[in-house]
């Protein structure tokens, strides 16, 4: 099973675009820190860029927030970068001869749906502020040493 790393990429990329906004801000440099590859990290920015959560221009490395980070909430990166995708899955193979296999589709459609829309309010309820407060913060007790 294959999980998307696109929401985490994406919020890593705005989080180190306000954090290291006066450093590198090209792609590689982005990837790097991502570990992932300047391509994935181009991918993603123009991404973010259509849903107008960033501002760049092309051939310039020096992109910047669209607005403060205390109005992007986490649930404006997932709706940008995640669109249709779910957080949770229901394995579409089961024996449809078996009384669970027949049914647990159905069933966990409902119950899934109700952990999205919780997750999503609370996403909303998050915003990148408090991401870029929790690794300011985290760097504060633990800093990274080149």
């Amino acid at each position: 099973m294959r999980h998307s790393h696109k929401l985490s990429d994406a919020i890593h990329i705005l989080t180190y675009i306000e954090i290291c906004k006066n450093s590198d801000l090209s792609s590689k440099a982005i990837a790097d820190s991502i570990e992932a590859n300047a391509s994935v990290v181009r991918n993603l920015m123009a991404t973010l860029k259509r849903a107008g959560l960033l501002i760049s221009h092309p051939g310039v490395a020096k992109a910047a927030l669209s607005r403060p980070a205390t109005q992007i909430t986490l649930l404006d990166v997932y709706k940008a970068v995640d669109n249709d995708e779910k957080l949770i899955h229901i394995d579409p193979q089961t024996n449809p001869k078996c009384i669970v296999g027949a049914h647990i589709q159905g069933t966990l459609t409902e119950a899934y749906q109700q952990v999205q829309s919780a997750a999503e309010v609370e996403m909303g309820n998050i915003t990148l502020q408090q991401i870029i407060d929790g690794v300011l913060d985290d760097e504060k007790r633990n800093p990274v040493t080149p």
